[in-house]
Order: C-alpha cells, then sequence, then structure tokens
C-alpha cells in the first residue's frame, strides 16, 4: 500500500527548527544593532579624517597636538585589549575559527566591547585596516553571548549560534546576507546541512534588516557597472588571473612574515605596538586623505566621471598613479595588521584589487582589448579574483562583489579571473589565509576536548 500523506509529513507543530530559528534571528538582531553602530562610527569619522587632514596640512602647528593625541590612543588601545591580547588582535577570525576546532575558547561580552572599542580607536584615526574581521568577531561573541547567558545551549548548539554570529556580522559589514552565509561555511564550519545554513541565513538576514536602518537599501558599494564583457576580451582574464594569483601569494608570504618581525620588537610591550602604524600613519593622511582607512571611499573615487574621462589620454601616468597608492597601501596595510591592533583584511584586500584592476583596465581599454565601457566590470573582475585567491574562498568572494556591487553583469568575468588566480595561488603553495593565521598562533587542543577533523 502506498503511504498516505499524513504517514509521510511530520505532525504539525512539532518541529524543533522553529526555535532554532528564533534563536539565530536574535543573535542577527544584536548583531546588526552593534555593527550597524560600529560602521556609522568609523564612516562618519573617516569623512572626518577627509576634513581633518588638508585643515593641518594649512596649520602645521596642530600637527605636535595631533601626534599628542594619537600617543593616547595607543595607551588607551593597549590598554583596553591587553588582558585578551591573543583574542583582540588582527581580525578576530583566526580565533574564532580555533574556537570551531576547539583550539581556543573566548569571554564573550569582554571580547564584545573590547573588540568594539578597541577597533574603533585602531581603524578611526586611519589605520588600513577593515571593519568586517571585527565585526566577525563581535557576532560570533554575540551568538556565544546570548547561547550562553539567555537560552543556556552548550556543545554543538552553541557552536551553531556562534556560526549565526560570523554569519550575520559579514552580512552587516558589508550588507551581504548570502556571503554570510557561504563564509561560514566555506571559512569557517565547512558544514553545508540545512541546519546550520538555514539558521545562519535566518540571522544574516535579519543583521542586513537592521543595519538598513542606518543605511537603507542601497548596496554597501554600489558602483556603475552596466556593460557586459566582450567574448574577444575574455582572453585576458587569464593574464589577469595569473597576474593576481602571483600578487595574491605575495600578499600572503608577506603578512604571514609580520608577527615575527614585529616579535622581534622588544623595547615596546606587544600590546603597544600599535604607537608604530600610529605615527607613521599621520604623514600619508597629511600626503593624501583619501587614502586612509578601509577604503571603500577610496573605490568609489575610481568611479568618479573626472577619472574616468581622462583614461583614453596619458596612459603612463594614469597606470602610474594606481600603482603608486597600490604601493602605499600594500606596505602599510602589513604595518598596520601586522601590529597588535584589532581590524580585518577584506577591505584592505578589496582595495589593493581595486586598484590592480584599473591598471589591468587601463591597459585593455588603451590596447582595445576592451571597450571603454568595461572599465568598472574590469575593476570588479579584479577585485574578486585577488580577494578570492587570498582568502581561497572563491564562493564567497563571487558571491561577496554580486552582492556589495548590486549588479550581476560581472559574474562571469569574476568567475574566470577568481579560479585562475586561485589555481595559480594553490600551485605556489598559497593556503587560506585564515587558517595559515591561525596556524601562526599556534593553538593546541583544549584539554578534555575532541580534535575536529573538519576543514584545513
Amino acid at each position: 500500500m502506498i503511504p498516505k500523506a499524513k504517514q509521510i509529513l511530520a505532525k504539525p507543530f512539532t518541529s524543533t527548527f522553529f526555535s532554532i530559528f528564533i534563536q539565530g534571528t536574535f543573535v542577527g538582531i544584536f548583531t546588526g544593532l552593534i555593527v550597524g553602530i560600529f560602521r556609522w562610527i568609523i564612516d562618519h569619522t573617516m569623512q572626518f579624517l577627509f576634513v581633518f587632514y588638508p585643515y593641518l596640512n594649512k596649520h602645521p602647528l596642530y600637527i605636535i597636538a595631533y601626534i599628542a593625541v594619537t600617543i593616547v590612543i595607543c595607551l588607551l588601545l593597549g590598554i583596553i585589549i591587553k588582558p585578551e591580547l591573543n583574542n583582540l588582535v588582527g581580525s578576530g577570525v583566526p580565533q574564532v575559527e580555533a574556537v570551531f576546532r576547539n583550539e581556543n575558547q573566548m569571554h564573550s561580552w569582554s571580547i564584545l566591547w573590547r573588540k568594539f572599542v578597541g577597533g574603533l580607536l585602531a581603524i578611526c584615526p586611519g589605520l588600513f585596516l577593515g571593519r568586517e574581521g571585527p565585526c566577525i568577531q563581535m557576532g560570533a561573541m554575540v551568538g556565544q553571548g546570548l547561547g550562553e547567558d539567555v537560552f543556556h545551549i552548550e556543545g554543538d548548539d552553541l557552536k551553531r549560534l556562534q556560526g549565526c554570529g560570523v554569519a550575520a556580522g559579514l552580512s552587516a559589514a558589508f550588507s551581504a546576507p548570502i556571503a554570510g552565509v557561504l563564509f561560514l561555511v566555506e571559512e569557517i564550519t565547512f558544514d553545508f546541512t540545512p541546519k546550520t545554513c538555514l539558521t545562519s541565513l535566518a540571522a544574516a538576514m535579519a543583521s542586513d534588516l537592521m543595519t538598513m536602518l542606518f543605511y537603507g537599501t542601497t548596496p554597501c558599494l554600489y558602483l556603475p557597472v552596466k556593460a557586459t564583457l566582450p567574448l574577444n576580451s575574455y582572453w585576458f582574464l587569464a593574464i589577469m588571473g595569473v597576474v593576481l594569483g602571483i600578487l595574491a601569494y605575495v600578499y600572503q608570504y608577506c603578512l604571514l612574515s609580520l608577527k615575527p618581525l614585529y616579535a622581534k620588537i622588544k623595547f615596546i610591550p606587544s600590546a603597544f605596538h600599535s604607537i608604530i602604524p600610529l605615527l607613521l600613519v599621520i604623514p600619508i593622511g597629511l600626503w593624501n586623505a583619501k587614502l586612509l582607512g578601509g577604503s571603500h571611499d577610496l573605490i568609489s573615487s575610481l568611479f568618479s566621471t573626472n577619472y574616468i574621462s581622462h583614461i583614453d589620454s596619458g596612459m603612463l601616468t594614469l597606470v602610474l598613479v594606481p600603482l603608486i597608492w597600490f604601493i602605499v597601501r600594500f606596505v602599510f596595510s602589513m604595518i598596520s595588521y601586522g601590529a597588535s591592533v584589532p581590524g580585518g583584511i577584506f577591505m584592505p584586500i578589496l582595495v589593493l584589487g581595486s586598484l590592480l584592476g584599473v591598471v589591468f583596465a587601463i591597459i585593455m581599454i588603451h590596447f582595445h582589448i576592451a571597450p571603454k565601457n568595461c572599465y568598472g566590470i574590469i575593476i570588479v573582475t579584479a577585485m574578486c579574483a585577488y580577494f578570492g585567491a587570498i582568502e581561497k574562498a572563491p564562493f564567497t568572494a563571487i558571491t561577496l562583489l554580486t552582492e556589495m556591487v548590486g549588479t550581476v553583469e560581472q559574474v562571469l568575468p569574476m568567475i574566470v579571473a577568481t579560479f585562475i588566480a586561485y589555481f595559480i595561488l594553490d600551485l605556489l603553495g598559497g593556503q587560506p589565509i585564515y587558517a595559515a593565521l591561525r596556524r601562526q598562533m599556534q593553538y593546541k587542543l583544549l584539554p578534555g576536548k575532541k580534535k575536529v577533523a573538519k576543514g584545513a
């Protein structure tokens, strides 16, 4: 006899998913609110710096006072992060990965407020750090705190809420809920089960809705990408992919070389290493304040009508400008992240990719490899390939750029270039950058915990 519907379907209102969905939604709401405030403060501070540094150029005597303020910021930052130094430095993603592997544990509320305040003290003065790393870690701590103190859960259920916080944190940082879930799956849990994905999607959706209260519905990095790349231009994507893959390996190698270098600085306690980038960023701000910060403002400026209108003339000059900016941002991104400061690498990588994209775009347009209206697609493609290779997270990269930019015309070029860059990095021996940073921190399995075999 063929089973009837009531013999196959579950009884109404017996599903356990609803309670998990509600828990994830609460994590998303609180994470979105915290990250929304965090983003708002950073964005408005950066706008202030764009006005403040030109003022300092006209009134150089005030630079001395600003140096004194910078020293105070360094002292405050050091005092705040010192009690939880190992769990607060950098983006926080390697530390969260270690939690999921039973190699680390964190005090949720202590890490949350210290990361919030410490992240602002590090990013707002203009260090070349991203907001997304702190947002991801703060989201994980929101999930852990609510799980422990409100929902009273533990074990795998607690990790599921921490994962919801990870997805919600990235979603709120970039208004990219799907990328938040894919990042969780591709970089943290390696678990593509419906319970994990749907719960984290609920959290990511809720956090994104919360950030809309601050920023509206416009995509985080809305760019005028309207044309499609002609088929006869695709061969150049292979060249882009190879170059970006090699440069991605250089990025990984340099980033992983910084901690050993900073460890040799003995005359400054590690909690106060931030004094180095905080002082060095002042001359850069006096030279060009638009280079400071994460910084999506710099990417947006590359799409200004005035900049694009000069592409057909003076190719050498136009190539040199983004190359110089790339070198400055590359070097100082390393100096910033290597110090003991809270801050991420997502946005700095995307900015570096966008500058390389400008170089590729100018070359392709000048030599008639691609039409001028493909300028935006080429830049976004380079951003995706560079980021996807460094992170070794192609699905996250492609989805993130699609959600951030707000269009889909560039998806296939992004896939092609990202795949080639990923392949080149893998050939050279590159690793997922967060897993590599976690290994560099030399975590050991916690007493009484089982080793987690999944993932990197």
